[in-house]
């Protein structure tokens, strides 16, 4: 047996031939990573939103096949704070590139590189490993209008690979995931067949959670929600009872949550249920309330409570 050499921990035997490794998932917020990385992996991992900072912890997504194992963290999106969560979450981003094997920079092919792209290039200008510029949402624009966006990026920095990809549709994927175990170096494989997170299922729950808040409520709502799973239990009959609060920072914000008649709560409760069910494959029952946290998300003590710790 191998042994970690950060854990400690045993690992499977090296395999002839067998390419093991690290890959991490930047750019700007609302890029798709979660959308890429979910089609990466073949199978949903993150929540996905078209709001801005959906990504709130490092997430770390497991692909295993027959001749390599890219161990993927999908990371909260680059962007200027506005207040302790928005620190932490620019650390978790910036600390990722200093532990893996190669960097998969996420942008969007309908837009030119803007200031949060190039305060990305420039944290990477400090780091040794390969970084592979990956042209997102491609089925949104012609293929002539390439050419100038990544002559545009080629200039302002010394990209490994350049490779435009549609995370929506698939298109090319395949091939990103060849070009990522290219650089990845030969070893043994760290996670057993079959494992796709490393995050537990009260973590995921409490992300789908969190997704369909952001999926239903207006704009003032997502950033000052937290979602915690406060009981889990297996019932006789076999469905899984799950009871979970969510957090958010005002009164008002509350009451638009809960909607006329709890309608609003409900119907969030009844999609994450869903969701739940699809993926654990086990029948949910779903409790949800509501609760107050004021500023929460300037607290030290209650980042820390609700999952936004600092690591090592």
């Amino acid at each position: 047996m191998t042994k970690d050499r950060k854990t400690g921990d045993s690992l499977n035997s090296v395999k002839d031939d067998f390419k093991s490794g690290f890959a991490a998932l930047i750019g700007r917020t609302n890029v798709g990573k979660s959308t890429l990385l979910n089609k990466m992996v073949g199978r949903k991992v993150t929540i996905v939103s078209d709001k801005p900072q959906t990504t709130r912890n490092k997430i770390l997504s497991v692909l295993t096949k027959d001749d390599c194992q890219v161990v993927f963290l999908d990371t909260p999106g680059f962007h200027k704070p506005k207040n302790r969560l928005g620190e932490h979450l620019v650390q978790v981003a910036l600390r990722s590139l200093r532990e893996v094997d190669v960097v998969l920079f996420l942008v969007e092919a309908v837009q030119s590189p803007g200031p949060g792209d190039l305060f990305i290039m420039e944290q990477l200008k400090g780091i040794k490993t390969p970084v592979l510029l990956v042209i997102n949402k491609v089925d949104l624009v012609r293929r002539e209008e390439m050419l100038p966006l990544i002559e545009q990026y080629s200039k302002l920095y010394d990209f490994s690979e350049i490779i435009p990809v549609s995370a929506l549709t698939g298109d090319n994927v395949a091939r990103l995931l060849d070009t990522v175990a290219g650089y990845l170096p030969a070893g043994p494989q760290y996670y057993p067949d079959g494992m796709i997170t490393d995050r537990p299922e009260t973590f995921i729950m409490s992300e789908l959670i969190r997704e369909k808040v952001l999926e239903l409520t207006a704009q003032e709502i997502p950033h000052s929600v937290a979602v915690v799973i406060e009981e889990l239990a297996e019932r006789p009959n076999g469905v899984v009872a799950v009871r979970a609060l969510i957090y958010t920072e005002r009164e008002s914000q509350k009451g638009i949550l809960i909607g006329k008649e709890g309608r609003m709560l409900k119907q969030i409760g009844r999609l994450a249920r869903e969701e739940m069910e699809k993926l654990l494959g086990s029948r949910i029952y779903l409790e949800l309330w509501v609760k107050v946290k004021a500023d929460w998300r300037n607290r030290e003590g209650q980042l820390h409570n609700f999952g936004y710790q600092e690591e090592e």
